[in-house]
C-alpha cells in the first residue's frame, strides 16, 4: 500500500478523489495540514506529498521545501506551464516525494503522479 497526504493550499478534497480513484485499493489518501502532511513524510508515516496551489510551488510546496528539501520536492506544474508525464516520471525517478501543481491542472497532474508511482 502506497501512503499518500494531501497538503497544498486549496482543493484537497478533490486531489484526494483523484488519488483514490486512480490507485484504488493500492494506496491510503490522508488529507492533512502542509506541515502535518510533510512531517508525515519526514517520519516514515506516509510515502508521498501531493499538494495543489494557485502557482504550483507557493503553497502548494512551501512547507514540504522547508521540511523535506527541496531536493525531495517536484513543482510539476505552473500557470501557463502544463504538466508532462515525462517530467513526472523522472521526477520519481529520481526520489522526489513531494509534487506540487496549479489547482486548474489537477486532472492531469494527479493521474501522472499516482501512475508514475506505481509503475515504479
Amino acid at each position: 500500500m502506497i501512503r499518500f497526504v494531501v497538503g497544498g493550499a486549496v482543493d484537497k478534497q478533490k486531489v484526494a478523489q483523484k488519488i483514490k480513484e486512480i490507485g484504488g485499493d493500492k494506496v491510503s489518501v490522508e488529507i492533512k495540514s502542509d506541515i502535518e502532511a510533510a512531517m508525515a513524510v519526514k517520519n516514515g508515516k506516509a510515502d508521498y506529498y501531493v499538494g495543489a496551489c494557485a502557482t504550483g510551488g507557493g503553497g502548494a510546496l512551501a512547507m514540504a521545501m522547508a521540511i523535506l528539501t527541496a531536493q525531495k520536492c517536484a513543482t510539476i506544474s505552473m500557470p501557463g506551464k502544463p504538466p508532462h508525464e515525462a517530467d513526472v516520471k523522472k521526477a520519481v525517478v529520481e526520489g522526489k516525494v513531494a509534487f506540487g501543481f496549479t489547482n486548474d491542472h489537477i486532472e492531469k497532474a494527479v493521474p501522472y503522479i499516482v501512475n508514475a508511482i506505481l509503475e515504479k
